[in-house]
């Protein structure tokens, strides 16, 4: 009985490590905002975070980076929560 739940269990193991694993496919960013809260997104981000240091290139990361480089810079250019969402959602709406 023993060799027959040994048995089972490594298979039941070689099974698991030998599928494929499930790739995250990259989904499209859906806007939260409206076009003109976007453009009101790229004003912010042009005067606020220009007043410190040089404009990024909104190319220059993807969409998942953008999330935690504006929630690290976000609060210190002192935004609502509504410019954070206008900012990142004119940001990831520039195209390569």
């Amino acid at each position: 009985m023993k060799k027959v739940i040994a048995v089972a269990s490594f298979t039941a193991i070689l099974l698991a490590s030998c599928t494929p694993k499930a790739t995250t496919a990259a989904t499209p960013v859906v806007s939260k905002s409206t076009a003109e809260q976007i453009a009101q997104g790229k004003t912010i981000f042009e005067n606020s975070c220009g007043r410190c240091h040089k404009l990024p290139d909104p190319t220059s990361h993807n969409s998942v980076q953008w999330v935690g480089i504006m929630n690290s810079m976000a609060p210190k250019a002192r935004l609502t929560d509504e410019q954070h969402q206008w900012v990142y959602d004119y940001i990831v709406s520039v195209k390569k």
